[in-house]
């Protein structure tokens, strides 16, 4: 048989044999050897065969057992792993992605997956396999390995297959399965972890930051934002990450966490994206959800504590000093005065602080504490602060506001806190040249506000101030202010602010 290149197969016990050799190959194992010695009568006796054996001639064989199979054979099937968490198995019309060698029953190998490095993927059941793999790969669920033995009838016949699987060949498939989806399925959500606390859920058009671990259905590993320490941030809903993405964010709260299994035709479909996401493959994400907003959101603000005394509150233009403990939504602390040991000091509406702070600060008294929440728009944007601050980060502040110093009215530098004198340029004039220099003027005001009589606006340089109320009497820029310069507030145009 050698010499022809070509297995003898043949049915024992069914007389297609000599005597000698039917009774001879019975027990035989696969890859066993045998020599045998057949005596005429038990082979072809005193007549011979032809030319090539003569008369009583007794016969040698050297036998070795390549396949067996006998026409009642079914497909044999020995799971040798399976994973403690099987929550589902393959059923006809799921697509499927496996791994797999093949083998001759005497371990010829004849195909691998493996060599290819790539998954052999297909639908089970539908007729897209041999019959015998369409039969063995039912019920096995991701991770689990298993060895698939089929007779020729269940795989490639009396033909065989090319020159790799010859006629009548069993075939043995050692096969461990990666992946398993059904055309039909949506996506999963499982291993929830809500927080007791949950006021608002992402909803369509919300924007939201989190973090992913994103992994194959058999645990292999394809991306994480972790590694990157930064979080992912996107729009919900509108169509910026893969549509099962879109919709397992939906509903979700701030601190939550879920596992989101997708389907590829929710996902990357039939290409995949090249060498970390292969084609018609199912993602697994495990999320972490920082925070979310919404673009129309406005600063929300939570009074817990107002003094029963709270009729004076704070406004634009006043001088307010506050505590304050910063944190992101999910905790992460970021700034605290108490740190400091001092007050944060600004006047408000002057742009001092982010506007959902400026916001934040109006209405309130002394003694009160809030907690704000400002969204990114109204915090630090996009961008964040270095290194403190992530991009469109939503903050929280507990604050509290310590003191209040009352502003001046809109437009104003410096009020009189009495009667206006009727002679104040000649007030100002110290040496009576008539004119007003800058030291003359400087010196006046701050006479004015050390003896009570008048108030610059809380909160600024008191000498930036007054320089630039210089500079707006010295209509002429020569370094002077004569008495046809000057000009109380209620004398000016009304579009020039003045004393």
């Amino acid at each position: 048989s050698y010499d022809r290149g070509s297995t003898y197969n043949v049915y024992v016990g069914k007389k297609q044999l000599i005597e000698g050799m039917d009774k001879a190959l019975i027990g035989m194992c696969v890859n066993e050897r045998r020599l045998v010695k057949i005596p005429p009568k038990m082979a072809y006796g005193k007549e011979g065969y032809g030319e090539i054996i003569p008369p009583d001639s007794i016969l040698h064989f050297d036998v070795l057992l390549l396949d067996i199979w006998n026409p009642e054979d079914t497909v044999q099937i020995k799971t040798y792993f399976k994973p403690d968490n099987c929550s589902r198995t393959i059923q006809v019309s799921d697509f499927v992605r496996y791994h797999y060698n093949g083998t001759l029953l005497d371990g010829t190998l004849f195909d691998s997956s493996h060599t290819r490095m790539r998954t052999y993927d297909t639908y089970v059941g539908i007729g897209w396999l041999i019959a015998g793999m369409d039969q063995g790969l039912l019920g096995m669920c991701v991770g689990e390995k298993r060895i698939i033995t089929m007779p020729p009838s269940l795989g490639y016949g009396e033909n065989g297959d090319g020159s790799d699987i010859p006629g009548q060949a069993s075939l043995v498939f050692d096969v461990v399965l990666l992946d398993l989806h059904n055309p039909k399925d949506g996506i999963s959500v499982d291993n929830q972890i809500v927080p007791e606390a949950c006021e608002r859920k992402s909803q369509v058009g919300d924007f939201i930051r989190y973090h992913y671990n994103g992994s194959l259905l058999d645990g292999t590993l394809f991306d994480s934002s972790y590694s990157r320490n930064r979080t992912y941030d996107t729009y919900i809903g509108k169509g910026y990450v893969i549509a099962g993405m879109d919709e397992g964010l939906l509903g979700v709260c701030i601190g939550e966490k879920r596992t989101i299994v997708i389907p590829p035709h929710l996902a990357y479909g039939e290409e995949g994206t090249g060498t970390k996401i292969p084609g018609s493959a199912v993602l697994v994400f495990d999320i972490h959800v920082i925070d979310f907003h919404n673009p129309s959101d406005s600063v929300e603000i939570k009074a817990y504590y107002v003094p029963t005394d709270c009729e004076v509150r704070s406004k634009k233009g006043d001088f307010i000093k506050y505590h304050y403990n910063a944190s992101l939504m999910d905790g992460t602390f970021i700034d605290s005065t108490h740190s400091y040991g001092k007050t944060y000091n600004v006047v408000l509406g002057s742009g001092q602080v982010v506007l959902g702070m400026e916001m934040g600060l109006k209405d309130m008294c002394v003694g009160e504490k809030r907690t704000l929440v400002i969204p990114p728009h109204l915090g630090y944007g996009e961008r964040g602060v270095d290194g403190e601050v992530p991009g469109s980060a939503v903050l929280v502040f507990d604050i509290e506001m310590v003191d209040l110093e009352e502003g001046l009215p809109e437009g104003y530098m410096f009020i009189w806190n009495g009667d206006v004198s009727p002679d104040l340029f000649t007030e100002m004039d110290k040496n009576k040249d008539g004119h007003v220099d800058s030291v003359e003027f400087s010196d006046y005001i701050h006479r004015q506000v050390s003896t009570g009589k008048g108030r610059l606006a809380p909160g600024m340089d008191p000498n930036r101030i007054i320089d630039n109320m210089f500079s707006n009497q010295d209509r002429n820029s020569d370094g002077m202010i004569t008495e046809d310069e000057f000009k109380l507030k209620d004398q000016e145009p009304k579009e020039h602010d003045e004393l």
